[in-house]
């Protein structure tokens, strides 16, 4: 199950083929369905130049979600406790 949770985006009441992702109040991403091309590319505002596609919405979503556990992965060290003391 997924920990974002979707919201399908509309101008003036009438639904897009495109879905934003929430964490909480945090955007961190969304998906637009490319009709020139035929697929489905996700980006997220926390990093400018992150992005990729899928053939489906759904592939593109979970290509989402497992780019931003990579990346909040680096941020892990900030968030566990200290050791012991710095040197």
């Amino acid at each position: 199950m997924s920990r974002i949770r979707w919201q399908q985006d509309q101008v003036a009441g009438v639904p897009l083929n495109r879905h934003v992702g929430f964490v909480g109040p945090v955007e961190v991403g969304s998906v637009a369905y490319d009709g020139s091309n035929r697929f489905w590319i996700w980006s997220t505002p926390l990093q400018e130049d992150a992005w990729g596609y899928g053939p489906t919405e759904h592939a593109a979503k979970a290509a989402l979600e497992a780019w931003l556990a990579s990346w909040l992965g680096h941020f892990a060290p900030f968030f566990q406790p200290d050791s012991g003391p710095q040197a």
